[in-house]
């Protein structure tokens, strides 16, 4: 007998199997070498639950072949390239990694303030593709990466440690890029000398401009440094007490390289200084009145760290460090490059190898001391790539300034996603200890914090964007229970946008699509965890204002990341429409609101948007490198979807690695009461439903092939089988059950129940014959998309104006426009007309695309037959075409004929017909032969 379950492994397997987050999916089957999940019931208010990922396996198809992309990327990827930000910036070794670039690291936009990002969906990535196959690679990278960063979160949480490397002549201490640590030297250092010698030994790392060595002052107007660059890249050495217009000055004539060795020294006496480079006297200023005497007592004694905070830490290392009180000559500094010196103000050879102070061997004892320029967490749960400030600076900011602080909150979202994920699918409780610390450090911070700023935080684009971390901390909350983690769910209100959509009050014109798409999915769970309808409501309300009002016929939304006003779809369109990260966070939304209410509606979005834009946005070739995932799909004519935007680590291709590695989340849902089985999705997939005892294998090459099979294994079980008829099923939805057809009228947009003791072998076949529709944009019905059942066809053409296509012409009784379209041989879902190609948008190519095109129908064909009359058109831009053929679908010839003839006595009544043109409409109507 099985040992009982704790409570704690019930919590952990109810988050696993019924959290809205597609990552969360808990515990793969026994297949894959674990225990599958024990069933828990879903919190009260969801009428259904989803399956775990590793419940439900998927099959060979279009969706099997994006993710074999995906996963190959993963396996070999180095997760220490990721981890290289979050090491530097607490002053541990980077193992020699580099970071990916982009928006994870220290290079790439806004200086690299969205780092750590990218990491938390590489960490979701891997949990999912670890729950969906079981493959241990997934696993040990998770271990991996969850390992380093809790050593990162123990280096931050006591002060920074020597990093030791190899120097000039033994020993040296590392400074990391990124880990903002610099040598702070104790008063007294100058002696108040008349003359001095400075000597260092560096090896920078980076070519950072204005880098100091040294750096001695009270701020920015009395000090003297030396810097490895200055703007011109060489050394400079200055002394002011006027500031940067009274420097007196030296500067070098080279560059330093960089990952080398180089010694620098600096004499001054007598009103002469003269800068070395590696023995070499460099540059001499005859002009040099100041000396460290003039400057008198100095607040600060830094080494790595300027006065000017613009500036950049040095990145690199220090070999030696030492001071003379009196200027040495051309010989004795050419002395100091075969061996160390020792000055007599002050000497630091670096050797040390542990510990954070470094001692003087000058005789004075004046021992320095290894510093954070922003001093430590301000709570031991603090984990992030780079320092507290930024959480700190946005607290004060009043408007948007992405260089300067850029969504802290959204970032310490995905790394918390990233680490709950990795705990619920490996057990590892370093990973929910981790999360926890993290969501304890949140509250300490926000809880201190008064409503009103915390309203004027999350109301700034994009500072103040925190993307899914509602969500992700109720589900944390789910699994430790602490008071303290549900309170801090509810400091991310944003009260203005959540009573005005609970009011059903449009507000969404001008808001950032993403910063506000996933906060609902979190306020839904809020719902769930205190019962407050607003929250729910709001989420609904919301969701009713992108769709369809704000929604591109691929399911995407938004355009130039901005939400513009409602109905407004032509007057949109850009090379920078249907941002990714809107399409991937607008599916949770629809699936955690299914789960409340099982309106038929969230499914027909969510097939609308994976079929089309999330398969479409994952390019389909193998890159060790990339994810090659798209940014922004453009829906201009001719575009080219470009799928290694930014340098490849952007929002989007983070959240493109979660969605290729989760496609199968949605296709199945229980009924709370387990007395149902939804299937929302046609998707070639086997389900494990062990609550039952049975599975449901789903064999079809869906949407290539109009039906699917589903086939019951395992024992008998009595359930309803709900089969999803998309709203677009307008040409039939047929079920047989072991041959035999289901009675019944399904109806398209809803769900059609077969109830039943099933068995196995029973066989259940569906089909869905698809016809070939056009979708009119709301604010010019001229400008129109093609489907092909839920599949969005796009015309291939590298034309950069709309292409202009006429389909009535041979349009079959049912109102089919396929009949107008010649298939390609051998090649599902490709077709021709009139020369131009049209493919499913979910390809993931570089051709040239159209996704809308301007309807031309400029005579009057029936069944290919020309008319020889001009097709005429009312004011509103609807012609006799659009008239007769909205009455489709037809019985018969007859009955087409007859409306021709309604339609054309309509028109020619008011005037928009002659009576001869009219009569031959009514004949070519007659004469013609039509497709069913």
């Amino acid at each position: 007998m099985a040992p009982p379950l704790s409570r704690r492994h019930l919590l952990q397997t109810a988050v696993l199997t019924a959290v809205t987050h597609g990552a969360t999916t808990g515990v793969a089957t026994a297949a894959h070498g674990r225990s599958p999940a024990a069933p828990v019931p879903a919190p009260d208010a969801w009428g259904v639950r989803p399956f775990a990922l590793g419940d439900v396996a998927l099959g060979p198809g279009v969706f099997a072949d994006k993710r074999r992309l995906m996963l190959d990327h993963a396996r070999g990827y180095d997760v220490n390239r990721l981890l290289q930000v979050f090491r530097a910036n607490a002053g541990l070794s980077t193992l020699g990694a580099v970071a990916p670039g982009g928006w994870e690291g220290l290079d790439g936009e806004a200086n690299g303030n969205l780092r750590g990002h990218y990491t938390g969906h590489f960490l979701t990535m891997l949990s999912q593709a670890y729950a969906g196959t079981g493959e241990q690679v997934f696993a040990d990278k998770i271990r991996t990466m969850v390992g380093a960063l809790a050593e990162v979160r123990e280096a931050l949480r006591r002060e920074p440690a020597v990093l030791s490397t190899d120097g000039r002549f033994g020993g040296a201490v590392e400074n990391v890029r990124g880990s903002y640590q610099y040598v702070d030297l104790p008063a007294g250092v100058l002696g108040g000398a008349a003359e001095i010698t400075l000597a260092a030994w560096v090896r920078p790392a980076h070519d950072g401009a204005w880098a100091r060595v040294c750096d001695f002052g009270d701020d920015t107007t009395r000090y003297l440094y030396l810097a490895a660059r200055d703007a011109a890249g060489v050394p400079r050495f200055a002394i002011t007490t006027e500031g940067p217009g009274g420097e007196q000055a030296l500067s070098g004539t080279a560059a330093l390289p960089s990952g080398r060795w180089s010694h620098l020294a600096v004499t001054l006496a007598g009103g002469t200084g003269t800068l070395y480079v590696d023995g070499v006297a460099v540059a001499r200023n005859t002009a040099m009145s100041l000396t460290p005497a003039a400057l008198g007592p100095l607040a600060h004694h830094w080494l790595g760290r300027s006065h000017f905070a613009a500036d950049p830490v040095f990145a690199g290392a220090f070999g030696g460090f030492d001071m003379w009180s009196r200027a040495l000559t051309a010989d004795e500094i050419a002395r100091l490059q075969s061996g160390p010196g020792r000055g007599d103000l002050v000497s630091y050879a670096f050797d040390e190898t542990s510990g954070g102070t470094f001692a003087d061997g000058s005789g004075r004892g004046l021992t320095a001391t290894l510093r954070r320029t922003w001093g430590g967490p301000s709570h031991p749960g603090f984990l992030a790539a780079y320092p507290e400030t930024q959480f700190i600076q946005l607290e004060s900011m009043t408007g948007s300034d992405y260089t300067k602080v850029w969504a802290p909150y959204y970032t310490a979202h995905k790394i918390l996603r990233g680490l709950l994920d990795a705990h619920l699918t490996t057990g590892d409780d370093r990973a929910l200890d981790l999360a926890s610390g993290l969501c304890d450090w949140m509250h300490s911070r926000l809880s201190r914090l008064p409503a009103a700023t915390l309203q004027r935080m999350w109301g700034i684009f994009s500072s103040g964007e925190f993307g899914g971390i509602v969500e992700a901390i109720c589900d944390l909350h789910a699994l430790t229970g602490k008071a303290e983690h549900l309170a801090l769910a509810r400091l991310f209100d944003l009260d203005r946008l959540i009573d005005a959509c609970a009011a059903g009050t449009d507000v969404l014109d001008g808001l950032h699509a993403n910063q506000h798409i996933p906060i609902f999915t979190g306020y839904v769970r809020l719902y769930d965890e205190t019962g407050e309808e607003r929250y729910l409501t709001a989420a609904k309300n919301f969701w009713g204002m992108v769709v369809p009002h704000r929604m591109y016929g691929i399911g995407g939304t938004s355009s130039g990341e901005f939400w513009k006003a409602r109905d407004v779809i032509a007057g949109t369109m850009s090379a920078t429409t249907a941002e990714t990260c809107c399409a991937y966070n607008m599916l949770k939304l629809s699936r955690t609101l299914f789960f409340h209410d099982q309106d038929p509606a969230y499914m027909d979005y969510y097939e609308r948007a994976l079929y089309n834009q999330v398969l479409g946005s994952k390019q389909d070739r193998p890159d060790a490198e990339k994810p090659l995932v798209t940014y922004f799909i453009g829906l201009t004519p001719g575009h080219v979807r470009d799928y290694t935007p930014k340098q490849g680590t952007t929002c989007c291709e983070g959240t493109g690695m979660e969605s290729a590695t989760k496609y199968q989340d949605s296709v199945y849902f229980a009924q709370a009461d387990g007395s149902a089985l939804y299937v929302n999705l046609y998707s070639p997939t086997t389900l494990t439903w062990a609550e039952k005892g049975v599975t449901v294998t789903q064999t079809t090459d869906f949407p290539r092939e109009q039906g699917t099979t589903l086939t019951i294994g395992g024992g008998s079980a009595s359930f309803a089988l709900r089969l999803r008829v998309p709203s677009w099923a307008t040409a039939g939805f047929r079920v047989t059950v072991n041959g035999r057809p289901v009675p019944g009228t399904p109806r398209p947009g809803g769900y059609f129940t077969v109830s039943r003791t099933w068995r196995r072998g029973d066989i259940v076949r569906v089909g869905i014959p698809f016809r070939l529709r056009v979708e009119k944009t709301p604010d010019d019905p001229s400008l129109q998309t093609l489907f092909l059942g839920p599949v969005n066809l796009v015309a291939r053409d590298p034309a950069t104006h709309h292409l202009e296509l006429g389909l009535y012409r041979n349009a079959g009784l049912s109102g089919d426009l396929l009949p107008s379209l010649t298939p390609v041989p051998g090649e599902p879902l490709h077709y021709t007309l009139g020369g131009i190609a049209l493919a499913p948008f979910f390809e993931g190519t570089e051709d040239p695309t159209h996704a809308y095109f301007r309807r031309a129908e400029p005579r009057v064909v029936f069944g290919g037959t020309d008319s020889g009359v001009a097709n005429p058109a009312r004011p509103d831009g609807t012609t006799l075409l659009d008239d007769i053929w909205a009455g489709a679908p037809f019985a018969d010839k007859g009955a087409l004929v007859a409306r021709v003839r309604s339609a054309v006595d309509a028109w020619r009544s008011a005037g928009l017909l002659g009576r001869a043109d009219g009569d031959r409409v009514v004949e070519t109507a007659r004469r013609a032969s039509y497709a069913p």
